[in-house]
C-alpha cells in the first residue's frame, strides 16, 4: 500500500544558492549571458557511470537557457571540475556555476566541491561563481 507523503511546514527541503564568492543581492539569480554552468557528479571507476553524465549535460543544455555546460567529476574520473572550470573560462564566461548532479547535501557538497572550486577559481581571477545545493527532494521522485 502507497502512503502519501506530507510535507510539514517545517521541513528543511527547498532549493537555493548557498556557497558562492558574489552576491546576487535581492531576489533570485537570473541567467546572464555570460553564465556557464559545471554539472558535477561524484565520478566513477565504470566508464558507462561517467558517461550518463554527458547525456544529462546535453539534456540540461537542450532544455535550459544556458548555452555553456560542462560535465565534471569530483573524483575518479575525469574532466575534473578544474577541467570544466577552464573549459567554461575558455568559452566567455564571467561566472561558473556550478551544481552539484548529488541528491542530498552531504560532506562532499558542504567540503569537497567548495574546495575544489575554490581551487579552480583562483587559476581565474575576476571569474565568479556560485555553487548550489544539490538536487534535494521533490515530490515528483515518489511515483
Amino acid at each position: 500500500m502507497h502512503q502519501r507523503l506530507q510535507r510539514s511546514s517545517s521541513s528543511p527541503i527547498k532549493s537555493s544558492l548557498s556557497v558562492r564568492n558574489e552576491e546576487f543581492g535581492e531576489g533570485e539569480p537570473t541567467i546572464r549571458v555570460k553564465d556557464g554552468v559545471v554539472i558535477v557528479d561524484h565520478g566513477s571507476r565504470r566508464k558507462e557511470s561517467n558517461l550518463m553524465l554527458n547525456d544529462f549535460v546535453t539534456m540540461f543544455r537542450n532544455r535550459t537557457d544556458y548555452q555553456i555546460v560542462e560535465p565534471a567529476h569530483m573524483e575518479l574520473a575525469e574532466p575534473t571540475i578544474q577541467d570544466a572550470f577552464r573549459r567554461c573560462v575558455q568559452q566567455g564566461v564571467n561566472r561558473v556555476i556550478v551544481s552539484p548532479f548529488f541528491l542530498l547535501p552531504g560532506r562532499h557538497w558542504h567540503r569537497d566541491i567548495p574546495e575544489l572550486v575554490a581551487e579552480a577559481a583562483r587559476e581565474h581571477p575576476g571569474i565568479s561563481y556560485v555553487i548550489s545545493a544539490p538536487l534535494g527532494l521533490h515530490e515528483l521522485m515518489v511515483v
